[in-house]
């Protein structure tokens, strides 16, 4: 059975239920760094290549802000968070009051870079946390990696280890917008949250179900 071939709407379903119980918490603990409103939405999880999840980013010539890190624990994997340069230079604005800030080329601010690894890190613990709480799974973060760097520089070097056995990810695709849109003007990022092949049926035990129909 291909890893395709091992899931159906309703595994697709619970792992969307997984994501906006996740994202939930992320957003709470976002607008408090921001005092704003941010909301985070799932449009889909979705099975995709690599080269699928590069576009889904903007493309693999694309560069963004990333916070790159390991799920360890029961259900192993890995979480990107991806940011557009202008989002990412908003928040360090927004958090650090540093108003001039903007990602415009190395070297960077050492305290901008320490922010956005501190929002990484707040926002996957809140994440993961809230998974496992509902999946009774103990899951945390690994030290988050920052980078500037295109999307298909990120994307396959934080993927060497699950390229070895699949081609495919399922990918739980979180954009993060803020709610009124006046600051952040439609830019969105997003978080991507990979479980390791082996991981699925784990979670899928942990809520009760089964088989792979």
């Amino acid at each position: 059975m291909t890893f395709i071939e091992r899931f159906n709407h309703t595994h697709l379903d619970i792992l969307k239920e997984i994501g906006n119980i996740g994202a939930g918490h992320s957003a709470t603990a976002l607008s408090k760094i921001l005092n704003k409103k941010i909301e985070m939405n799932i449009p889909e999880v979705r099975i995709v290549s690599f080269d699928e999840m590069m576009d889904l980013a903007g493309g693999a010539d694309n560069v963004v802000v990333s916070v790159f890190l390991q799920i360890e624990g029961d259900a192993p994997g890995s979480m990107f968070l991806l940011l557009p340069l202008e989002q990412a230079s908003l928040l360090v604005r927004q958090w650090t009051g540093l108003s001039n800030f903007a990602f415009e080329g190395p070297p960077y601010d050492q305290l901008a870079m320490s922010a956005l690894e501190e929002l990484g890190n707040i926002l996957s613990s809140s994440y993961l946390s809230s998974l496992s709480d509902f999946t009774k799974l103990n899951m945390y973060p690994s030290v988050p990696q920052i980078s500037v760097d295109l999307v298909g520089a990120i994307i396959s070097m934080g993927l060497i280890q699950l390229s070895q056995v699949s081609d495919y990810a399922t990918v739980i695709d979180t954009s993060v917008i803020e709610s009124d849109q006046s600051i952040l003007e439609g830019v969105k990022g997003h978080i991507f949250l990979l479980p390791d092949p082996n991981s699925f049926t784990k979670l899928f035990q942990a809520l009760g179900v089964t088989g792979h129909e």
